[in-house]
């Protein structure tokens, strides 16, 4: 009997020790840019919505994410976009990608053992408790920026990532940030290629 015990208690703490993995975390950001392949001198910077695109207070925040972003590269904002030397048309998209089942916190193992005589029943079993529905979302950061001198669009890139809904850093202000720094990492990056941001 205490054989059994012993099996049982060595059998919940393996599983326990295989449910360690952390759904919180930060996620890659995969990040795409195209430009003409020419220098492009900070000056000053309008940022509004595209065309059609979302509004309101979430619209905003990626509104404002990217003009802290590149304000931290020289690009100084204003509100008169016909004064202003660049225009950055901003667009962002959040999606549902559907459900997973989280692993339990916790698990407890039965482990299988003798019973009288010489009858044995053999092999194991783990029961979760708490496992959780949790939806996945996709959100997705796009920026255009063109020249006001001339209205040529002289860069353009998307970021986007996916996290588990209600996770540790996944508030849409977080998202903003993150998106909109990692798109502008190392601007005005290689054009035409995808790149992982962690």
């Amino acid at each position: 009997m205490k054989t059994r015990a012993m099996l049982a208690l060595a059998l919940s703490a393996a599983a326990l020790a295989g449910c360690s993995t952390t759904m919180g975390g930060s996620a890659p950001v995969d990040v795409t840019r195209y430009h003409l392949s020419q220098p492009i001198p900070a000056g000053t910077l309008a940022v509004q919505p595209v065309s059609g695109g979302a509004a309101g207070p979430e619209a905003q925040l990626y509104l404002d994410a990217v003009a802290a972003t590149m304000g931290g590269m020289g690009f100084a904002a204003t509100t008169d976009s016909a004064k202003a030397d660049y225009l950055a048309t901003v667009d962002f998209r959040r999606t549902d990608r559907g459900q997973v089942r989280t692993r339990p916190p916790v698990t407890i193992g039965l482990g299988g053992g003798s019973f009288g005589g010489n009858v044995g029943v053999g092999g194991g079993a783990s029961v979760g408790i708490g496992s959780k529905t949790k939806t996945i979302y996709a959100s997705e950061l796009s920026v255009q920026l063109r020249r006001r001198g001339d209205n040529t669009v002289i860069w353009e890139g998307k970021a986007m990532t996916e996290a588990l809904g209600a996770a540790d850093g996944t508030q849409p202000a977080d998202t903003a940030t993150k998106l909109s720094n990692a798109l502008f990492k190392g601007f005005p990056g290689q054009s035409g290629i995808t790149i992982t941001v962690k």
